[in-house]
């Protein structure tokens, strides 16, 4: 089943936490301290793959973690920050947090977002020590990595889209046109999900195209099968309005679908169209279509039963697709990894891990946050606590 809503839950990496060591050698009996760095934890990434059609694949699985960085130890060795996951999600998925606000928009394939960042790593005691302070005996725990809840919205990147009342013939058009196989009867509402076809051109060049469930009156405001799907429609560069001809009032029928577009928004109304009057072979007469609209910039008449002017409608499609312009030499790079959150405060305090257990520095915050920060750092029972200069035993 085509799934184009998700909504996941991520955690980045936890840091490591530094190394709490001192210089142990023959020949050596003051060695200092010798603790290193821990490792930054792993970020998760949302990646684009071209190849995926739907969010399908969040179904069973929707909390994702990335590993924590590795532990300082002796000798100033530092830790191996944690490994960065990659989810990939089909070119279109837009990201959002939990207030609904825009965090990526990924509409290019590979283009990537990182969603979480891993959190800093601590520093070993070989960092504290001074000319004052030479045998430091504390090191920094890891940072947590941030944890957010994501809803991902996918909205097929198309350049042309077909619309239309159910049972007008856009899956059948959609066979004829493209290497796309969409199921066909003759029922209203045969296509439940959203079908992407690739339409080859005579020079090389293709087009996608999009077939969606036929829209009814109503539709925009969440009648039919076609409401869920209408998002669909916003990227398409050209909109391909399939009219049942057989059955006669084609400006009507194109009415009907124009005001539906028109009470959506998103530009829907603004977007050009080529109006396709399908199912000739069942008239006597070529069909007419009297109405103006500088929106529609061709009429095309096509059977796809028998092919006729399915060629023409192709060669209209590649002449009001036009090739998108190529990057300008000087143009900027885009970077590998897009991050559009604003990036988090400085944190008030600090967790020390000292040889006796841990002790806190900065401003201390509330008792059940100061309690899950110590257990996120690894407190045992009986371990020293010092905050504020008052040391507790851990219970």
């Amino acid at each position: 089943m085509f799934a184009d809503r998700a909504l996941i839950h991520v955690r980045a990496g936890r840091g490591g936490d530094g190394g709490l060591s001192f210089r142990r050698e023959r020949f050596v009996p003051r060695g200092g301290p010798d603790g290193g760095d821990g490792g930054r934890g792993g970020d998760v990434v949302l990646v684009a793959d071209a190849a995926l059609r739907d969010l399908s694949a969040f179904r069973s699985k929707t909390r994702f973690a990335a590993p924590r960085g590795g532990n300082g130890r002796g000798s100033r060795r530092h830790g191996a920050d944690g490994e960065r996951i990659e989810l990939a999600v089909p070119v279109g998925t837009q990201v959002r947090d939990a207030d609904g606000a825009l965090v990526a928009d990924l509409a290019a394939p590979g283009a990537a977002v990182v969603v979480a960042r891993g959190g800093a790593g601590g520093r070993g005691n070989a960092r504290f020590a001074t000319s004052t302070r030479q045998a430091p005996r504390f090191a920094e725990t890891g940072l947590p990595g941030e944890e957010r809840d994501l809803e991902l919205r996918l909205k097929l990147v198309a350049d042309a889209a077909l619309v239309g009342l159910p049972n007008a013939g856009k899956s059948s058009l959609l066979r004829r046109i493209s290497n796309a196989r969409p199921k066909v009867a003759d029922y209203p509402f045969t296509t439940v999900a959203p079908v992407l076809g690739v339409v080859d051109g005579p020079d090389g060049r293709q087009l996608t195209v999009a077939d969606v469930p036929g829209l009814i009156e109503g539709a925009s405001e969440g009648l039919g099968l076609g409401h869920e799907f209408l998002a669909h429609l916003e990227r398409a560069r050209l909109l391909v309005h399939v009219i049942d001809a057989s059955e006669g009032d084609a400006e009507e029928r194109f009415r009907t679908i124009d005001g539906e577009l028109s009470r959506y928004g998103a530009g829907l109304d603004e977007r050009p169209q080529v109006v396709v009057l399908n199912k000739i072979d069942l008239l006597a007469e070529p069909p007419a279509f009297a109405l103006r609209d500088h929106r529609v910039a061709a009429v095309v008449a096509v059977s796809c039963v028998t092919g006729a002017g399915v060629d023409r409608l192709e060669q209209a499609l590649f002449e009001l697709c036009p090739q998108a312009p190529p990057l300008a030499e000087d143009a900027p790079a885009l970077p590998e990894f897009l991050d559009y959150r604003p990036q988090p405060p400085r944190p008030r305090f600090r967790i020390l891990r000292t040889d006796r257990g841990f002790r806190v520095v900065g401003q201390p915050p509330a008792r059940e946050e100061l309690e899950q920060a110590l257990r996120a750092a690894g407190v045992r029972k009986g371990a020293e606590v010092e905050v504020g200069g008052e040391v507790l035993e851990w219970q």
